[in-house]
């Protein structure tokens, strides 16, 4: 199978944008766990809403290069990045993750997939 690049202009970007999986990995340092798992009670049916599901949540893990030590991992798989943006930036989210600030610290990513 070849992969070809997708076509370089503005409808062949929106196309892509709205077509290909987009993935989002957290890495999450929890401080008050009861008051956590109240942001992932909420957060799990705003999740299923934006057609996102997790792929990774906790779990060990092993760095194998580098110096990176994440605490806890969560990759989620959006239907693209665009349903990605939309969720995060949504209001819905938006008061949940106030939620989930005052008791944790995270660093986090998208990249869009293949």
């Amino acid at each position: 199978m070849i992969l070809r690049q997708p076509a370089s202009s503005p409808q062949a970007e929106k196309y892509w944008a709205n077509n290909m999986s987009a993935y989002v990995i957290f890495d999450v340092e929890i401080r008050e766990p009861a008051r956590y798992q109240e942001f992932m009670i909420g957060v799990k049916p705003t999740l299923e809403k934006a057609g996102a599901r997790y792929l990774v949540r906790g779990g060990a893990h092993h760095v194998h290069e580098g110096d990176w030590e994440p605490r806890r991992i969560v990759l989620l798989e959006f239907p693209s990045l665009a349903a990605w943006e939309e969720f995060y930036n949504g209001p819905t989210y938006q008061g949940l993750k106030s939620i989930r600030d005052a008791c944790s610290s995270a660093r986090l990513v998208s990249v869009e997939g293949l």
